[in-house]
């Protein structure tokens, strides 16, 4: 059976450089032989979470259950049933996309914190998924974490849906002209990071 392999971006700009990034990555799983897909934030209705913690009060391995009525369910059944993901998301004011954090917040339902309890904890204690984690700045790539969240941000929205990163991809220098692309480095390496994944 064929890997598959979902990829969630956090995105503002359609094929810019860290969409065409994680689109790279799956080329790469699919030349491996895997069955691909993506889920482009910007596109889905995911609102806001709003702190209630009905889903984090259930106990047990599963997720809990989101009183609001919009896609992530959906999005996070997709990822369940995926054996491996890529997240990707730019860096804005130092950390990922306000679209990327949003979603990152819903997944509160992978912890268990009851109430009276001083915190939470993960359901899932070991990742058996395989991650791919992709993020691009203006300034040059090294830098990515070092001066910004966004490789924290996209490693928690990882390990909470029970994946561990295996390669991740900082591409630098990526808002030099309105319709950059991808350089055929940063192409390279990313289908390396897709092989990877299949």
């Amino acid at each position: 059976m064929a890997t598959r392999i979902v990829a969630i971006t956090g995105s503002y700009r359609a094929g810019g450089i860290t969409e065409s990034a994680v689109e790279a990555v799956l080329a790469g799983a699919r030349e491996g032989g895997a069955e691909t897909s993506t889920i482009r934030l910007l596109d889905r209705h995911i609102e806001f979470c709003t702190n209630c913690r009905a889903c984090t009060q259930e106990a047990g391995d599963r997720r809990g259950a989101c009183p609001q009525q919009d896609d992530l369910a959906a999005i996070l059944a997709e990822v369940e049933a995926a054996d491996a993901i890529v997240l990707g998301a730019p860096v804005n004011f130092f950390n990922v996309t306000a679209v990327f954090r949003r979603f990152l917040e819903r997944l509160a339902g992978y912890a268990y914190w009851p109430w009276g309890r001083p915190g939470p904890a993960f359901r899932t204690q070991r990742p058996a998924k395989k991650a791919v984690l992709v993020s691009s700045l203006a300034a040059p790539g090294f830098l990515l974490p070092f001066a910004t969240g966004a490789p924290r941000a996209l490693k928690l929205a990882a390990k909470v849906m029970g994946a561990r990163s295996v390669g991740n991809l900082w591409i630098g220098f990526s808002a030099g002209a309105p319709h950059q692309r991808l350089s055929a480095k940063a192409m390279a390496r990313a289908r390396a990071l897709g092989r990877k994944l299949a």
